[in-house]
């Protein structure tokens, strides 16, 4: 457990702006045609990644039809649900956390509707601070980039994880492209995105990451983009990490 000055030592990493911009689309999260139709399209690629990976990186079979059964998921950053949701129906036992109040109420409402059991609480990852609040895995999806001190997220989330466990960050590239594509593109020209959702001087480079993780006993186990095919317009796992990317780490085992 950490103790009351290591608590007090976390800084706040909410965005008031942030929060702000998504209580007012929370609404939207399931709405396939809504304001975030092209998160769900993006989302189904994202979950086949981590459907594949997470549990053979705990030495799982996917095959199996709980293969994340026994292992504890904090989804930090949860929305609505998008990735919470599947994670629980492959077993894991999963708590959401969101900073936006209203983001939580329509995830919970729509996990009731949908017969599943998720622990869904309005909190950061700094309020989380006991020995229970540790995790297999982790998960930090499209939330680095509106944060109000990345370092300080880093830090909340990392001390999450277990020894041995696993953290996934998902979040954009700093590149020509990134801004080309996930701003001008998504936001400006084909309107897949509220304008404003982003800022590209808050979006963080792959090796940023792994500057603010390896202090705090993480090493780098796989780095993946997630890029749209503009002929098929899909979405696929690969090579291309210059917009979006899913960028995986485990965190040291305890020394004796």
């Amino acid at each position: 457990m950490l103790r009351k000055d290591q608590r007090k030592s976390l800084r706040p990493t909410a965005d008031a702006a942030e929060v702000a911009r998504f209580n007012a689309l929370a609404e939207e999260w399931w709405k396939p045609s809504g304001a975030f139709k092209v998160v769900h399209e993006f989302n189904a690629a994202r979950l086949s990644y981590l459907s594949e990976q997470l549990p053979a990186l705990h030495g799982r079979r996917r095959t199996s039809d709980a293969p994340l059964a026994g292992l504890r998921l904090l989804d930090a950053g949860c929305g609505a649900g998008l990735v919470a949701e599947p994670m629980a129906r492959l077993g894991a036992e999963v708590i959401g956390i969101d900073a936006s109040e209203r983001n939580v109420s329509v995830a919970r409402l729509h996990a009731e509707q949908s017969g599943l059991d998720i622990d869904y609480r309005h909190a950061l990852p700094e309020d989380l601070h006991s020995d229970e609040s540790t995790f297999d895995i982790v998960l930090s999806l499209e939330v680095v980039e509106h944060v109000s001190d990345v370092s300080a997220f880093f830090t909340a989330v990392g001390r999450l994880v277990k020894p041995g466990g696993v953290l996934v960050i998902g979040t954009l590239n700093r590149t020509p492209q990134s801004y080309i594509k996930a701003i001008i593109g998504a936001e400006y020209v084909l309107g897949w995105l509220p304008r404003g959702t982003h800022a590209w001087t808050k979006f963080v480079t792959p090796a940023e990451v792994v500057r603010h993780l390896a202090p705090i006993d993480f090493d780098e186990i796989d780095l993946k983009g997630v890029s749209l095919n503009p002929f098929g317009f899909r979405w696929s796992v690969g090579s291309d990490t210059s917009v979006n990317y899913l960028h995986v780490h485990r965190r040291r085992p305890a020394t004796e």
